[in-house]
């Protein structure tokens, strides 16, 4: 049997596992961040619609520069946008690809401030570009000194800022963002997938954008819009960003079907973006419950939890798996994470919580 070692594949890429979470049909699946409520019947007619609207014309290429949604996508993002400023791909990862292939590379350097999101640095890896592991700081807060020694000792032609950040949930204070700008030589990434789940006060990193050229900001519908299965995320950025990823996107890259169900989604938002406020309180409800109980949680401005189970978490991620709740191991010893999912699952995870010993917890 032919296996990956009898094929010519690059060295750099032998022994390594594709990037994915377990995908088990268990009652209570809260490992992937998706938003667990179904898309609203009206939402799903007027996708329905935008779909059968271009099915007669298939036979012919998208539009290539999605321009119309681009446009969309600037409405509702405000802070003056427009469709120039503003790039859209098939989910947020594409669009972080498409950065390193047209700012990263060969030759190149990438910094990300672990534990962060694990996609960062495999993007690195298949577009060539050396990866640096900076560190946060206690709690995994990350302060504008932290971020900028790490800066200057590494001078980075990229740097990925995640806010929220993902495992943890925490977000950056704009200081941050404006400190490394300040100090990092090439492009400035803030990774902003779960914005929209963020307590009131938090600024995001789009109110920095003015004057910033090297500055973008990537967001995504896969969460807040409950849009994952859709594959849409887009940046934010200064025109000449979104004219050095065209160089590199490929051909005809966002199918008509996308966009247009996209374009719909988002005339939609109101709709869809009213699980946001629910959602957050669960998260919140999982917090405060689980400090209750004793166990560590990190701040989340997300729409999941990162918390300490102590000793090997791997063992504590069966036990809760044997209840029939699958929550997510992200390798950090001593911590897994929840998303916050309705009320029933909340329910659920936090009965099977109650099964833990307790030792795992101290």
């Amino acid at each position: 049997m032919t296996t990956l070692d009898d094929l010519p594949i690059r060295d750099d890429l032998r022994g390594l596992s594709p990037y994915g979470a377990p995908q088990l049909d268990v009652p209570v699946r809260l490992n992937t961040n998706e938003n667990s409520h179904p898309v609203p019947e009206p939402v799903v007619e007027a996708i329905g619609k935008a779909l059968a609207a271009e099915l007669r014309d298939l036979n012919r290429y998208p539009d290539r520069d999605a321009v119309a949604l681009r446009a969309d996508l600037a409405g509702y993002l405000g802070h003056g946008l427009t469709a120039e400023q503003v790039w859209a791909a098939n989910g947020s990862n594409e669009i972080q690809q498409q950065l390193l292939q047209a700012f990263g590379g060969p030759g190149r350097t990438a910094l990300g401030f672990t534990p962060a999101y694990s996609m960062h640095p495999l993007l690195a890896l298949g577009t060539g570009t050396r990866w640096v592991p900076a560190r946060r700081g206690v709690d995994f807060g990350l302060t504008a000194g932290e971020a900028v020694d790490q800066v200057r000792e590494h001078a980075p032609d990229v740097v990925f800022l995640c806010s929220p950040n993902n495992p943890t949930g925490t977000a950056l204070d704009p200081a941050v963002v404006a400190a490394v700008l300040d100090v990092a030589p090439g492009m400035v990434v803030v990774d902003e997938a779960y914005a929209e789940f963020a307590r009131p006060g938090t600024v995001s990193a789009l109110a920095v954008l003015p004057g910033h050229p090297r500055l973008v900001v990537t967001r995504t519908m896969s969460k807040a819009f409950g849009f994952a299965g859709g594959r849409l995320g887009y940046l934010a950025a200064d025109p000449t960003v979104v004219a050095a990823v065209q160089l590199v996107r490929l051909p005809y890259h966002l199918s008509a079907l996308t966009q247009a169900a996209a374009r719909a989604a988002l005339a939609h938002r109101d709709a869809l973006l009213g699980t946001v406020a629910a959602i957050s309180q669960q998260r919140d409800r999982i917090v405060a419950e689980l400090r209750g109980r004793g166990f560590r949680v990190a701040d989340s401005d997300a729409n999941f939890a990162l918390f300490e189970v102590g000793g090997d978490q791997a063992a504590a991620w069966r036990t809760l798996l044997e209840q029939g709740v699958l929550v997510r191991d992200v390798g950090l010893p001593g911590w897994l994470r929840v998303t916050a999912g309705t009320p029933a699952e909340t329910d659920a995870f936090l009965a099977a919580m109650a099964k833990l010993p307790r030792e795992r917890a101290e």
